[in-house]
C-alpha cells in the first residue's frame, strides 16, 4: 500500500523535474496536492529520498531565519548542501550584472532559492539560470510559506477541499500565496484586510481563475465575516520588511484586525491558528491566541522544512 502511495505521487510529480517555483500558480492542482502528500511521507519517515549531494544555492538579500535554515536542513536530509551565497560577501553585492551571476551559479548548483525585494528579480533569475530557481520570498509572493500552511491544514482536518482558511491583515506577498495555492486545492479563501490594504486585485481574478472543486476566494473589510466558521484562521505581521517607517499609520488602519479570543470566537469551534513568523504579540495577535491550544504556529514553521524538502526532491528529480 505504501508503495503504491509512493508511486502514484512520483507519477504526479515527474513533470516537475528541472521546473521553477516563482509562483503558487506554477504547478497544477494535482501536482500541488501531491507535493503535500510528498511531504507528509518524508514527514512520518515513511518515504526516504537521496538526491545524492546535490547543491543549493541561497541567494537572499532579505534577512531570513526560518527560510535559510528550513532550506538548509531539508538540502541536508537529502543528502545535499547548500552554499549561502549573501550578496554582502559576493561579487552580487558590487554590481555584478545578474544574468552573469545566474548563468555562473547554474555551472556550480543544481538549484537555486532566492530570497529578494521585485518579483521581475526572480523572473530574470529563472531566465537566465541553468537550473531551476525557487521563490523563496519577494514582495509579490511566498509560495513555499502557502505550501507548508496547508500542509498543516491538512494534518489537523484532513481533505482541505471545501474548507475555508480565514486570513486577517494586510494583503500582502503571503496573502497572495494563499489565495493562489488555496484555490488549486480547493480551500476557501477570505482574506480579511482594512480597505486600502488589500491583496492586489490581478492575483484576485487569477486565484479565482484558477479555483477547484468551487472554491471561493474572498476579500472582506469586515474581520468577523472574514473569520466566520472558518477552520483555519490566520495572520501575518502588519509591516513587512522594508515597511517599517508605515508602522505607526499601519497599527491605526489595522487596530480592529487583531487576532484575539473574541475574533476567534467566530471561527469554527475546531479552528486552528496560523501566523508564518515572525510574530509581533499585541499588535495582529494576541500572547493569549499565540500560545493557546488551538495555534499551530510551531508546527506550521516546523512545516516548512518537510515542504521544501518535498519541492526539492520533486525539482531536482530525486522521486
Amino acid at each position: 500500500m505504501m508503495a503504491t502511495a509512493a508511486a502514484g505521487v512520483a507519477a504526479s510529480l515527474t513533470a516537475l523535474t528541472g521546473r521553477d517555483f516563482l509562483s503558487s500558480a506554477d504547478f497544477s492542482a494535482e501536482e500541488t496536492a501531491a507535493l503535500l502528500e510528498l511531504a507528509s511521507q518524508l514527514k512520518s519517515g515513511e518515504r526516504r529520498i537521496d538526491l545524492g549531494n546535490r547543491v543549493l544555492g541561497l541567494i537572499f538579500t532579505k534577512a531570513s531565519t526560518r527560510t535559510r535554515v528550513s532550506f538548509s536542513v531539508a538540502m541536508t536530509r537529502l543528502g545535499g548542501q547548500t552554499v549561502d551565497l549573501n550578496p554582502s560577501v559576493t561579487q552580487l553585492g558590487r554590481g555584478e550584472p545578474l544574468q552573469d551571476t545566474a548563468r555562473v551559479l547554474s555551472r556550480y548548483c543544481d538549484a537555486l532559492a532566492v530570497r529578494t525585494y521585485a518579483q521581475q528579480e526572480i523572473v530574470d533569475y529563472a531566465h537566465w539560470s541553468t537550473v531551476p530557481v525557487i521563490n523563496a520570498l519577494t514582495d509579490l509572493e511566498h509560495p513555499c510559506q502557502a505550501l507548508a500552511d496547508f500542509l498543516t491544514m491538512r494534518e489537523v482536518h484532513g481533505d482541505l477541499a471545501g474548507q475555508t482558511l480565514a486570513y486577517i491583515g494586510d494583503g500582502n506577498n503571503v496573502a497572495h500565496s494563499l489565495m493562489l495555492c488555496g484555490a488549486l486545492l480547493g480551500v476557501n479563501v477570505r482574506i480579511g484586510c482594512p480597505e486600502g490594504f488589500e491583496p492586489l486585485s490581478g492575483i484576485l481574478d487569477q486565484a479565482r481563475s484558477l479555483a477547484q472543486q468551487g472554491a471561493s476566494i474572498e476579500v472582506l473589510s469586515d474581520p468577523v465575516e472574514a473569520v466566520r466558521g472558518a477552520q483555519a484562521v490566520y495572520t501575518d505581521v502588519w509591516a513587512s520588511m522594508g515597511q517599517e517607517e508605515e508602522q505607526h499609520e499601519r497599527e491605526q488602519a489595522f487596530a480592529a484586525f487583531c487576532l484575539d479570543q473574541e475574533l476567534m470566537g467566530h471561527a469554527a469551534a475546531d479552528a486552528i491558528v496560523l501566523h508564518c513568523l515572525p510574530a509581533h504579540r499585541g499588535e495582529e495577535i494576541t500572547a493569549e491566541v499565540m500560545e493557546g491550544a488551538s495555534s499551530r504556529i510551531f508546527d506550521q514553521a516546523e512545516n516548512r522544512l518537510h515542504a521544501q524538502q518535498a519541492l526539492l526532491a520533486a525539482v531536482l528529480g530525486g522521486l
